[in-house]
């Protein structure tokens, strides 16, 4: 999967093949496809690097998977590096993570400096990422812009819901997120307070060719789940309510629980329902076991709840799980877009989603699911009973939960914003990309009032506001 390359150095690279993208074309038509063949010819042979923590794990390990192999596909040269780190690295990378997400979380100097800087220090020590434009995904290798080893137009992109972030671990990743030439958040309400750099929106998105992303019939589902029904003794014919995330505090399993026993009290005078909670641990998050120890508590010897951790053969298993399941439910306290949340509505499988972060994006009140506070066990309770009894209207849900998917949030989508926003940087299109949050920036003004123009202002909108900026200058010298 890596590179020979890789060997000599203390960060990988990964060496992903193009795929077909004529394959894409049933899933959001020929013309869309048309139109990310046009915007890539002129960035053909242009290298677009991407840095993450982690190969395998998490959504933005998955998006990189199918993004690589689509972007290669259109001639551009897409690369993706993966910096290493030890356990130690990893777990306060996992703090910045919780702190980021507004859990109060104590973290030394010792741990910041040590085990995190110098960690980014040993990873481009010996190696150089080059790139027309550079990615940098979420905050385990925030810091690298600093380090003078990764050159281009070099942006930062966030995964995470950091509306309410912890003003300590904020002000000392600013320094670094302000030396970008943009940031990328999953929405608007994510941006802890103004930064100097543009900002700009793009949601996640799945890849509907991935293994786990197939529509399969029932049939097909159960035949590949059986062995493992039989395993954990899951009876297909009962009602499944089904959850699929990283053990993780944030993804708020325990609720989860706590919802569902109030809807088996209710139910008790029928056919008992079951909760299916599968799990993934991920190299960049050490404490998951720990959290999958304490579910497992608040599971309790209850025989119609069944934890599974780090399934073989994942993605088909997942994917067939949500064919199958009456509901998914997916109620964190902090979300920054939730993609199992999409590929249970791809699947037509009705959502029973919290209102935060990017779930709010996804999830459209009595249309393709429904919208709960993610600690109100009982309206979560009453929602589960719904859909496990009323047919008719888990069909229409899940019939919106697909068109809604296919709308916005399939891999082409997501492509053609990023093309667009390459397109922009390296002065193919002056254009503000219209997925742009903030106005005019520091950063931008003090390029342009020093003679330093590296952004392409040749819009007359831009130049205006710039000259009238410089003009209110002149007025404060009189």
């Amino acid at each position: 999967m890596f590179d020979d390359r890789s060997r000599k150095y203390k960060n990988q690279y990964v060496l992903l093949k193009p795929v077909d993208i004529k394959r894409y074309e049933p899933f959001v038509g020929k013309h869309a496809i048309d139109e990310l063949r046009w915007l890539a010819e002129p960035l053909k042979n242009k290298v677009w690097s991407n840095i993450n923590s982690t190969f395998v794990g998490g959504g933005v390990a998955e998006m990189l998977q199918s993004e690589v192999p689509f972007a290669r596909a259109l001639g551009i040269d897409c690369r993706w590096f993966v910096i290493e780190g030890s356990q130690s690295f990893f777990s306060v990378t996992k703090k910045f993570h919780n702190l980021l997400q507004g859990l109060d979380q104590g973290i030394t100097l010792e741990e910041i400096f040590h085990a995190y800087l110098d960690t980014i220090d040993e990873n481009t020590r010996n190696v150089k990422v080059v790139g027309h434009m550079v990615t940098v995904h979420d905050p385990q290798p925030a810091a690298i812009i600093m380090n003078g080893n990764v050159y281009g137009h070099i942006v930062w992109r966030c995964h995470i819901d950091t509306s309410n972030a912890s003003r300590r671990i904020w002000r000392f990743l600013l320094p670094y997120i302000n030396q970008y030439w943009g940031a990328i958040f999953t929405t608007e309400e994510f941006i802890r307070s103004p930064l100097q750099i543009p900002t700009y929106e793009i949601s996640p998105s799945i890849d509907p060719l991935r293994e786990k992303n197939k529509h399969y019939t029932k049939k097909e589902a159960l035949d590949i789940l059986q062995s493992l029904l039989n395993e954990n003794n899951i009876d297909p014919h009962r009602s499944i309510v089904l959850a699929v995330s990283r053990f993780d505090i944030h993804k708020n399993q325990k609720s989860i629980i706590k919802s569902f026993k109030l809807l088996k009290d209710k139910m008790k005078k029928k056919k008992p329902p079951q909760l299916v909670i599968i799990g993934n641990s991920a190299t960049d998050d050490p404490e998951g076991i720990k959290m999958y120890e304490q579910i497992k508590d608040e599971a309790g010897d209850d025989k119609d709840i069944h934890l599974l951790l780090n399934v073989k053969d994942n993605d088909r298993v997942v994917g067939s799980f949500m064919t199958i399941a009456d509901c998914f439910v997916h109620i964190s306290s902090k979300e920054g877009f939730g993609l199992v949340v999409t590929e249970a509505m791809w699947h037509g499988t009705p959502v029973i989603g919290s209102k935060v972060g990017g779930i709010k994006k996804q999830v459209v009140h009595k249309h393709n699911g429904f919208a709960v506070e993610p600690f109100d066990y009982a309206d979560i309770a009453r929602n589960m009973q719904t859909l496990i009894e009323d047919k008719a209207m888990r069909r229409e849900l899940g019939k919106n939960a697909i068109e809604y998917v296919g709308k916005h949030f399939l891999l082409p989508q997501m492509l053609y914003k990023e093309l667009l926003l390459m397109r922009y940087y390296l002065e193919i299109d002056n254009k503000i990309p219209p997925f742009r949050i903030n106005d005019l920036t520091y950063k931008e003004i003090s390029q342009a009032l020093y003679g330093r123009t590296v952004w392409p202002f040749s819009s007359d909108d831009l130049k205006k506001r710039i000259e009238a900026i410089i003009e209110g200058f002149e007025g404060l010298n009189e």
